[in-house]
C-alpha cells in the first residue's frame, strides 16, 4: 500500500476538498497530533469555505519530530473527528491539506528556511503550541544559538529576522495551556530583547506592531489510531498508507483574547466558523466556562462513580443516576452562577454530555483523578462558594462530590507507597491514589480517623483549601452526613440522595 501524498490521493478517487498550491501564510511552531487536528482542521476549512488561500509551514520544537513524515507526505493526513453530536454518533473524515510542509530547525538548512519564512511577505500569522513547560525564558539561550532551546527564544530570532527584513509585523497566537499565554509569551520575548541588548527600535515592533494573543483551545484528541486490524481495514478503505493518521473529538472551541476587529483579519468568521473560532475582548469567562462545566462536571461525579463501580467515562452516561446527577449539578448549580449567556452555557453543558459519551474514547476515571485535591479546588470549590454566596443554601451534588473526594481518598486505606496511597473500593480491588506527597500523607495520618474526625481535620486545611471550609455554615455537618451515606450505602445511593 502506498504512502499518501498528492499523487497517490489523486489516484485513490477521494472527492473530498484538497489545495495543493498556496502562499505560506502561517508559521506554526508544534506539529504534534494536537495541533493538526485543532488548528490546521481550522485553517482547512477556512481555505475550502472562504476562498483563504493559505498554508502553515510546521516547525518542529524539538530535535527529534514528525518532519521526514509529514515532508514525505506532502503536508497531507487523514483527520478523522469523532463522538457522539446530539446523541448522535460521528465519525466524519478529512484529508487536511492545509499545511505544506514541516521544518527541522535543528538541522541547517531547516532553520535557515525558517528565517526565509520569517521575512516572507506571505506571512501573517504565527501560532504555537509547545507544551505547558514551552513558555518559560531561559537565560542560556543566546543569540546567536542556530537554534536555541527554548521557543521564546527562536520566536525572538524569528521576529528580529522580520524586523530586519523590514516586513509588517505579524499576529501571534498562543494555545499553551497556561494562564495568560500570549501575555507569558510577550514577557519572554522581552527578556530576550533585554537579555541580547537588541535595539528600542524592534522592542516597539514586537510590542506594538505585531499582536500577541492568548487563546483557549478545546478539543480531546486521543490521536493515532492503536488498533492494527482497524489501521489495515482504513487502509484498504482509503486506497493508501497514513501513518499520520489523527483522531480528535467532534466537539472544538478556539476562543482567541484581542481585539474583536481581529474577527475580520482571520478567516473564521468568513468561513461561517464563528461558534467554534472567534475573537473577544476578555477569554476569562469562557475559561471560566470550560473549567467550572466541563472539568468541574469531570471532577464532580468520576471520584464517587469509581467507588461505586465504573471504569469508564462513556459508562457513567449509560448509568441514569450518575447522568442525572451531573446534569443536576451543571444546570441547577453551576450554570447559573456563570457570568456568561445562559443559553450558551447551557448548550455547552449539553455537549459535556455528548463529549462524556464519545463511543470512540475510553476515558479512564483513575485518570481524571490525579491531584483531585488541586482539581477540586480549582474546578468546583469556586463554583460551590458562590451558590452558598447567592442563594445562602447548600448545592446538593456540589456538596457531595467534596465527600466523594474525601471517601475516594481514604477508602479502605492500605498503605502508602512510592507510587501513591493505595485503598481499595467496594469491588474488592486496591486503587492508587496519586497526588502532592504531602496530601498522601496527611490521608494517610488520618487513615484510623472516625468520619467527623476526618471531614474537620480535611475542611481546616487551609494549605489544602486555601481558607478554612468548616467556616461555611452546615458544610461540615453535610459532608459528615454524605460521607456515612457513601461508606454505609454506598457512592450511587448518596447520588440518588441529591436527586
Amino acid at each position: 500500500m502506498e504512502t499518501l501524498n498528492y499523487p497517490v490521493l489523486k489516484q485513490s478517487g477521494y472527492t473530498g476538498y484538497i489545495l495543493e498550491h498556496a502562499p505560506e501564510k502561517v508559521l506554526q511552531f508544534g506539529e504534534g497530533n494536537f495541533l493538526r487536528a485543532f488548528v490546521d482542521y481550522w485553517f482547512d476549512l477556512a481555505n475550502e469555505k472562504a476562498g483563504w488561500n493559505g498554508k502553515c509551514v510546521l516547525v518542529q520544537p524539538i530535535a527529534p519530530g514528525l518532519a521526514p513524515m509529514i515532508n514525505a507526505q506532502d503536508g497531507l493526513y487523514t483527520l478523522y473527528l469523532r463522538g457522539s453530536e446530539n446523541g448522535r454518533k460521528v465519525d466524519d473524515k478529512r484529508v487536511i491539506s492545509s499545511v505544506s510542509r514541516c521544518l527541522n530547525p535543528y538541522e541547517k538548512a531547516d532553520y535557515e528556511a525558517m528565517m526565509e519564512v520569517a521575512a516572507s511577505d506571505d506571512l501573517e500569522i504565527i501560532v504555537s503550541n509547545t507544551t505547558e513547560a514551552g513558555i518559560v525564558y531561559d537565560p542560556a539561550c543566546q543569540q546567536g544559538d542556530c537554534p536555541p532551546s527554548s521557543f521564546p527564544a527562536k520566536l525572538t530570532q524569528v521576529l528580529y529576522h522580520r524586523y530586519q527584513a523590514g516586513k509588517p509585523g505579524i499576529l501571534m497566537l498562543a494555545c499553551e495551556l497556561i494562564d495568560d499565554n500570549g501575555k507569558q509569551l510577550l514577557k519572554c520575548v522581552n527578556q530576550y530583547i533585554d537579555q541580547w541588548g537588541l535595539e528600542d527600535g524592534f522592542k516597539q515592533y514586537v510590542n506594538e506592531d505585531c499582536t500577541f494573543c492568548g487563546s483557549l483551545v478545546d478539543r480531546i484528541v486521543p490521536g493515532r489510531i492503536r488498533d492494527p486490524k482497524e489501521v489495515a481495514e482504513l487502509e484498504e478503505k482509503n486506497g493508501y498508507a497514513d501513518p499520520l493518521t489523527d483522531v480528535g473529538e467532534v466537539f472544538g472551541v478556539w476562543v482567541i483574547e484581542g481585539d474583536p476587529k481581529l474577527n475580520d483579519v482571520l478567516p473564521f468568521r468568513k468561513a461561517g466558523l464563528e461558534d467554534h473560532v472567534f475573537v473577544t475582548p476578555d477569554m476569562s469567562p469562557y475559561k471560566k466556562r470550560k473549567v467550572r462545566i466541563l472539568n468541574g462536571a469531570h471532577t464532580g461525579f468520576v471520584l464517587g462513580a469509581y467507588l461505586a463501580g465504573f471504569d469508564i467515562v462513556r459508562d457513567c452516561m449509560h448509568d441514569d443516576t450518575i447522568l442525572k446527577y451531573m446534569n443536576k449539578m451543571l444546570l441547577d448549580e453551576v450554570v447559573p452562577i456563570l457570568p456568561l449567556d445562559q443559553e450558551d452555557c447551557k448548550r455547552f453543558a449539553a455537549a459535556v454530555q455528548d463529549r462524556f459519551n464519545n463511543p470512540f474514547v475510553n476515558h479512564e476515571l483513575m485518570s481524571i483523578s490525579l491531584n483531585s485535591t488541586s482539581k477540586w479546588r480549582a474546578r468546583n470549590m469556586p463554583s460551590f462558594l458562590e451558590y452558598v454566596q447567592k442563594n445562602g443554601t447548600l448545592p446538593a451534588c456540589l456538596t457531595m462530590s467534596f465527600a466523594a473526594y474525601i471517601a475516594f481518598y481514604s477508602n479502605d486505606v492500605q498503605e502508602l507507597t512510592d507510587a501513591g496511597l493505595v485503598c481499595k473500593r467496594a469491588k474488592g480491588n486496591a486503587y492508587t491514589v496519586s497526588d502532592d506527597r504531602w496530601v498522601l500523607e496527611f490521608y494517610y495520618a488520618h487513615k484510623d480517623d472516625a468520619i467527623p474526625a476526618l471531614v474537620h481535620a480535611v475542611m481546616d486545611n487551609e494549605q489544602m483549601w486555601g481558607q478554612d471550609l468548616t467556616a461555611v455554615p452546615g458544610f461540615e455537618d453535610a459532608t459528615v452526613k454524605n460521607l456515612t451515606m457513601i461508606r454505609e450505602q454506598g457512592a450511587l445511593a448518596a447520588y440518588a440522595s441529591c436527586l
